[in-house]
Order: structure tokens, then sequence, then C-alpha cells
């Protein structure tokens, strides 16, 4: 199999006629459709894909009425066809949808107050139409700012689609790192072993490791430019340890990078009253890329930077992003950003979060096979072992999230052994919604013991 292993991991193979064969006729016909016109390189989720209609709160719906509770959508983040951001995208395209190079009132309301989230030190921000644009603005900046072009990432890490990008995302697929670029080890907090490292504690050695890659980029002629993660390490299994950033950021300014941190999936208050995942490491970035849950379903995201760091990119060269800060996506986050902090959803996520975490938690004591919980707010990754090891089983993962799909409710699997269940609740939950989660959960894992 090749490409991702967290793309390919929980993917349906369109191009096995036994797994065609599983599906309505219907549902094959869309299956065959897509494959004609799409090409190869699209994925669908799980063994038997999930066909939808219709959504609402935190609910998908099937052409029969099938309902799934969303426990992975990173998009609609608080909650799918969520009436303020329907309304508020449909009174601008009434009214005015253009790009930004206009003076608009919309744009600069919207910066001011999505800047008052963060440190006072990052108070500019740049707009782009998804996380990958961000990123790979991200990058030029600080190879503006530092000199550098030497990148360091973790192993498993995701950070977008564009040519640059892929090339500092070691899970997006077969192209390869650039010769620019390092992956370390990430911080595994569940299978670290400080004896194994000379007594090092785990965010020593991640910034032992860190520190170890740049010196070793600039011997190949890269000095260093960026320490780029996702502050939960998503992709890598969820590590929320808020011990690990802080070291490994400073070996990074030490060598003379600059710090990115990719927000794109534990941002916009997902981790919990932190807000932001970087925050929660007491850390403060140089650069912050934003996306996919800023517009609730709307492509809009941004860069958020200190402005000393932005200087010499912004004097030097002229940036225009014809859809980034225009008129209808800054409405959307508009809408999103306001009902985050009118309704407390960022609290709430915290409450709730500690709620699910104790009945996960619980999980473990009645289940060998559930060998870790790890969460911040509503993101959380449940590690799945045969039992009384540390040993991964894939396999039992992948059965149990798709036993979970059957039973109506959608998550997915991450890390480099696809054995990390990666639960993702959406911020619209209740604790109805939090009371089935678990107990779908346990149902599957129950109904795929041997």
């Amino acid at each position: 199999m090749s490409g991702s292993t967290i793309i390919e991991g929980n993917s349906f193979s369109q191009d096995n006629p036994d797994a065609l064969d599983t599906l309505s006729p219907g549902d094959r016909e869309l299956v065959e459709r897509r494959k004609r016109s799409l090409g190869p390189s699209y994925r669908l989720f799980y063994r038997h894909p999930v066909h939808v209609v219709r959504s609402k709160g935190s609910y998908l719906y099937g052409p029969d009425g099938e309902e799934y509770l969303d426990a992975y959508n990173n998009v609609a983040s608080i909650g799918h066809a969520h009436p303020a951001v329907v309304e508020a995208v449909h009174e601008q395209m009434a009214q005015l949808s253009t790009h930004s190079r206009y003076i608009q009132d919309g744009v600069l309301d919207y910066a001011e107050q999505l800047l008052a989230t963060f440190p006072e030190e990052l108070d500019q921000v740049m707009f782009t139409n998804s996380g990958s644009e961000a990123n790979d603005l991200a990058l030029r900046v600080a190879a503006a700012y530092t000199g550098g072009s030497g990148v360091v990432v973790t192993s498993e890490a995701y950070h977008g689609t564009s040519a640059a990008v892929s090339a500092v995302s070691p899970s997006a697929g077969g192209e390869g790192l650039g010769p620019h670029v390092r992956a370390v080890p990430a911080p595994d907090s569940f299978r670290y072993r400080s004896e194994d490292h000379d007594g090092k504690s785990l965010a020593e050695w991640f910034a032992d490791n860190v520190r170890a890659a740049f010196t070793e980029l600039a011997e190949a002629g890269y000095p260093a430019s960026a320490l780029l993660v996702d502050s939960i390490f998503s992709s890598d299994g969820v590590f929320p340890d808020i011990s690990v950033l802080e070291p490994a950021v400073a070996a990074t300014r030490e060598l003379g990078g600059v710090f990115i941190s990719d927000e794109v999936q534990p941002g916009f208050g997902r981790v919990g009253r932190d807000f932001w995942g970087f925050a929660r490491h007491g850390v403060v970035p140089e650069i912050v890329t934003l996306g996919k849950s800023m517009g609730n379903g709307v492509p809009v995201a941004g860069m958020v930077v200190r402005s000393t760091v932005l200087a010499k990119f912004g004097t030097d060269i002229p940036y225009f992003n014809t859809y980034g800060g225009s008129s209808v996506p800054v409405a959307a986050a508009q809408a999103v950003l306001n009902v985050i902090e009118e309704e407390g959803l960022a609290e709430k996520a915290s409450i709730l979060g500690d709620k699910i975490l104790g009945q996960l938690q619980a999980l473990t004591e009645e289940h060998p096979e559930v060998g870790d919980v790890r969460s911040a707010g509503l993101f959380f990754g449940v590690e799945i072992v045969e039992p009384g090891t540390k040993d991964p089983d894939s396999a039992r993962a992948l059965n149990i999230i798709n036993t979970m799909r059957d039973m109506g409710v959608l998550c997915s699997v991450a890390g480099p052994y696809n054995s990390t269940l990666k639960i993702r609740p959406l911020l619209s939950y209740t604790t109805t919604e939090a009371d089935r989660l678990v107990q779908t959960l346990t149902d599957a894992i129950v109904a795929t013991k041997e």
C-alpha cells in the first residue's frame, strides 16, 4: 500500500471488486462514477463508505434517513449547517462579494477580533483559502525572516497539499520529503521510556532530536528556518503533553529558526479554554496557521504572525490572494468566532471534554485492549493495543472504527500504526452526544472481541 498511513489506513478500496460487492447498487454506482470522473487519488472513508445527503448540528444523515453522530469532522466545528454561518454567508453574498484589494470594514473587523484571541506579540494576520496555503505562506515568511531553508517536522505530520507543503508532510503521500526537511519522532508519551534514553525526560529527548535534525540540515547546506508542528500532534497519534514544546522551540531559536504552530486541527477552542493548542504549552510562536474550522465549511484560512517576523517578506514581496480575505469567507469566519465567544464554546469544550475523558479512562480498567487515553478539550486519542502490552493493534483499531460507523458514530485512526482512535467531538456536542459516543465506543470494543 502506497501513500499516507493516515489517508490509506481507513480508506475504502474502490479497486477491490469484493469491496464493491458489499455496497448497495446505488452506492456502487456512485463509487464507480467517482472513479471515472474524479480519478484515482481521492479516498473514501470506511470499509463501507458513508453516503450523506444533509446535516444538522452534530449529525449527518443518509439518503434513507440514516443518522450518524459526527465525532471526527474538524471543518464544521460549531455544528453542521449552523444557522449563524448560513445567515451571515447569505447576507454577505447578497450585499457584496469581492477580493481584499478594496477597502472594506468586514475583513478589518474580523482581523481585529481574531488577533484579540492571541498573545499581543502575534499582531498581524494574512488570509488564505486553506490551511495548506496558510502553511505554504508561513514557510515563505519564515525563510525570508531567517534566511534559512531547513524545516523540521514530526514523523507522521500532515500540513497540506501544495508542492511546498507536501514536501514537509511525511503522511501526505508518496512524493517524499524535500532535501531541506527532516522528520523527527513525535513525543509519544505512551511508549516513551526515559530509562531507554539515559534518563532524559520526554521533553529533553524531543528537543535533542529537533536540535540534531537542524544540525544535520545545516551541515547539508540548509540552515534552520522553522520547526513546524501541529500543537497537539494529532496526525502522530494525539499527544497533548504540555511539557514537550518549550524546550524544542528554545532549541529551534538557538539555531536561528522560528516556531510555526499549525493550529488547523487544534485551534478555535477544540482543545478547550486555552483556545489555541500552543497556549497550553506556554509558548508564543513566531507564526500560527489556521484553517478548516475557521469558516465552519466555508473555505477560509489564515496566518497570524509577529509583525517583526513578517516585515522582511511583507516589504519585499507583494502578496495577493483572490479569495483569501474576501467578503463572503470573512463573513463566515466572523460568524464562527462570534458563536464560539458568545456561547463560551471553548470553556464548554473543557468541561465536557473532562467528562468524556473520565468515561474513556474507565475503559482502560474494563478493557485491556484500551492501552491509553490522551486528550485536550474535545480532542481525544484512544490507543488500541494487544492486551497486556503496549504493542499497537492496528487491525483491532480499524475493526472498532468500522463497527462504530455501522453503529452510527463516525471517527477515524491516526498515528504511525493506525492504532490510535482519533476522536474529535464537535463544539456543538451536549452530554447527550457525549454519552452516545462513549457508549458506542464501548459497544464496538465488546463487539470486536475475538
